[in-house]
């Protein structure tokens, strides 16, 4: 049986809770329902410190049992981010390492789609790439199109502009299917029934917080 995962964000009725939350609901047999409280963990120097190094892909992040801090279930931690590849592990309640995410940079040698790797600890890798090649080939050759309505969409302030292709299958080597980024709902969907829900959840933050600038990081608010 699959799972689903959204980020889903709240407005605040307290200026004190968590506004983001990981959404969970087993498919066809449940509704959606809160897991953990999402947050971005900031540095000693705060926002401007943050921002600054997301910049070379450097996040962290907090999911919290509740909107006022009072547990953490999980962290996401940076292990390692330099020329287009960057590591991040996912610690559990008592600081245990449930697995490591990586994500390379399309163009970054490895590949032309950015590469997400899972790792959970116990169990088989799971490879995934952003967007089918064949869904690329298409956008790169309306390329030229999409350019021209983005310029047109500066100077009249309207047009929309299409995304490039996002969906992401996570396969193990024996090819079965353990993940799965919806980009239509900007959803992961869990296929596998050995991946931990905190793992799942965690790819869920990092892709969204990846965002291109058509779309929505919730990452990267200046506040």
């Amino acid at each position: 049986m699959s799972a689903v995962l959204r980020l889903w964000s709240e407005p605040r009725t307290d200026p004190h809770e968590v506004k983001h939350q990981v959404k969970y609901a087993a498919t066809g047999t449940e509704s959606p329902h809160v897991v953990a409280h999402a947050e971005r963990e900031l540095p000693p120097g705060g926002v401007p410190a943050y921002l600054a190094a997301r910049k070379d892909g450097i996040r962290s992040f907090v999911l919290w049992a509740d909107p006022y801090r009072q547990r953490r279930i999980a962290t996401v931690v940076t292990k390692s981010a330099s020329d287009g590849v960057a590591t991040y592990q996912v610690l559990g309640e008592q600081g245990e390492i449930v697995g490591t995410l990586t994500r390379e940079k399309a163009l970054s040698g490895n590949g032309l789609r950015t590469r997400w790797t899972v790792a959970q600890t116990g169990a088989p890798e799971a490879v995934g790439f952003k967007g089918r090649i064949f869904w690329w080939y298409v956008w790169w050759l309306l390329f030229p199109v999409q350019a021209a309505i983005a310029v047109g969409s500066i100077f009249a302030g309207s047009g929309d502009v299409a995304r490039g292709p996002r969906r992401i299958i996570w396969r193990t080597r024996g090819k079965d299917a353990a993940l799965e980024f919806r980009s239509n709902d900007d959803e992961v969907q869990v296929h596998a029934e050995w991946v931990d829900w905190r793992l799942a959840a965690a790819q869920l933050l990092l892709i969204r917080s990846f965002d291109s600038w058509l779309g929505s990081s919730w990452d990267d608010n200046k506040a």
